[in-house]
């Protein structure tokens, strides 16, 4: 069927008075009513992959990823008991949470009321997926047996990494990684935005500010430091442009309504989207990440090698299209096989990370355990890198929402989360800046990132006594790193949260 249909169905979890998950949402990780009342949410739960400028906290509104599970649990006097739903569909999704006014009689304890859920999506079919326990240990297994465990990522990414928006060139690169060295504090990966590239064209890089990536690169890996840069989905129109030239040709591309191109507006200005859902694509996006691809410029013939220590960044695959509508792709796009984009929205951004990790894991001879950053996601998406949080600010309330926002992740299945320390957004005052990477030594995902705009905030910017308790906190997650390690290991094969929270 063309054009809007919906499904819904209520579940009530009886005698459970408190659930959780559903992210991503800026929200308290005991999810609160959408009753209307007094500190209770006045809309339902939106699922719906959203690039989000600047997003509000305390909110039941869409963020970047949409993972449908929510989970219930409870403790009295007789034990514990845990529930859980994987409402399977990858539309625009609604959820309503109430809460019985009255300790419920139907309960097999009358020490709690039961929760009342409404599931809404805008289209699909109905696949609603339960789990009875009997403990968490096992949902969280069957969960994992379902969607995939967290993979097991390289040690080098669970390390502390440095970015931002953007490092200037080849120069400040490196003198940034020497800089880490000069003060004896520790950190694994420095990455590159969008500025890195020629024109904002993916797959090359700019010939003034990087004209030789093979030596930056190897440079880095003779410190042992990673490099990741970002690519997006959007492919800039550009007829000389190769990528978009091949994408063109080959039928790569997303369609509109009326079967052609699909043409918005991104980063790069006018831009295609590649088609993630199609299998043909995803085989031909592989095939841009082979070491002799990258290109020093588009205009260029001169190829450049990139090396095993480049590692990728997915942004921007909510998708994320300018001028389309609440800044999104239209829903009456088609995908492979007529598939309208309203069917697929959530899930584009799975695949795309699914195609780049299957990328990596195909550029050598023997599979390496390839490492993504990816910021919209779905039920799975552990399954290929890590996430984060988006668009935060340099605020004591974002550093404060950050922790409930993760544990929701975790309790999801994608437990390899983290949130910008720092604040993406703003200049940290050095206070903040401080707690935050004490904080962030404990994420799962632990990077320091910032705006194109903010001040430049190196670990050594701010003098003594900040510095030294920036180092302390630095040296305090790799002496930790055994612990960590071991922890993502029992995740990648029970499906466990890496963060916990003693319910």
């Amino acid at each position: 069927m063309i054009g809007p249909e919906s499904i819904g169905m209520d579940v009530t979890f009886v005698g459970y008075e408190h659930v959780y998950g559903i992210p991503e949402h800026a929200a308290p990780f005991s999810l609160k009513s959408t009753s209307s009342g007094e500190s209770e949410y006045t809309e339902p739960y939106r699922l719906y992959n959203l690039d989000v400028f600047e997003y509000d906290l305390d909110k039941s509104s869409s963020l970047y990823g949409s993972i449908p599970f929510m989970y219930a649990h409870k403790k009295d006097k007789i034990g514990s008991s845990d529930a859980a739903l994987l409402w399977l569909n990858a539309a625009e999704t609604w959820i309503d949470v109430t809460r019985d006014e009255k300790r419920n009689p139907l309960a097999f304890t009358s020490q709690h009321k039961s929760t009342h859920t409404h599931w809404i999506s805008e289209s699909g079919v109905l696949d609603l997926l339960v789990f009875l326990g009997p403990d968490s240990q096992s949902i969280f297994k069957n969960y994992g047996e379902l969607t995939g465990y967290t993979a097991l990522p390289p040690l080098f990414s669970i390390g502390h990494h440095q970015c931002r928006w953007n490092y200037l060139n080849e120069e400040d690169v490196l003198s940034v990684d020497a800089g880490f060295d000069e003060r004896d504090m520790p950190y694994d990966t420095i990455w590159l935005d969008i500025e890195y590239t020629d024109d904002k064209q993916y797959f090359t890089w700019d010939p003034q500010k990087f004209p030789n990536p093979e030596k930056m690169l190897d440079k880095l890996d003779t410190n042992k430091r990673k490099l990741v840069a970002i690519i997006d989905p959007h492919i800039k129109r550009r007829e000389d442009y190769w990528v978009f030239k091949e994408g063109e040709k080959k039928d790569m591309m997303v369609k509109n309504a009326e079967g052609n191109i699909f043409d918005g507006w991104c980063w790069p200005g006018s831009s295609s989207w590649v088609d993630f859902t199609a299998s043909k694509a995803r085989e031909w996006w592989s095939t841009l990440f082979k070491f002799d691809k990258f290109k020093v410029s588009h205009y260029s013939a001169q190829l450049t090698q990139s090396r095993e220590n480049l590692h990728l960044w997915n942004d921007m695959n909510e998708p994320s299209v300018f001028n389309g509508p609440e800044i999104t792709m239209p829903k009456d796009n088609l995908h492979d096989g007529g598939l309208e984009h309203r069917d697929v929205h959530n899930i584009y951004g799975w695949w795309m990370a699914n195609a780049t990790a299957t990328a990596l894991t195909q550029r050598t001879k023997k599979p390496m355990r390839p490492f993504v950053l990816t910021r919209s996601f779905f039920a799975g998406s552990q399954r290929f890198g890590a996430m984060w949080t988006g668009d935060n600010m340099a605020k004591w309330e974002h550093l404060e929402i950050t922790l409930p926002m993760l544990l929701a992740q975790g309790i999801a299945g994608m437990p390899f989360a983290g949130a910008d320390v720092g604040g993406f957004f703003g200049d940290p005052e050095p206070e903040l800046l401080v707690r935050w990477y004490q904080s962030g030594a404990f994420y799962p995902f632990f990077r320091a990132h910032a705006h194109i705009d903010t001040k430049r905030r190196e670990p050594w910017l701010f003098g003594e006594p900040y510095t030294s308790h920036i180092r302390d906190a630095l040296r305090l997650r790799y002496q930790l790193l055994p612990a960590i390690y071991t922890t993502f290991y029992k995740s990648s094969v029970t499906g466990l949260p890496i963060l916990k929270y003693n319910l």
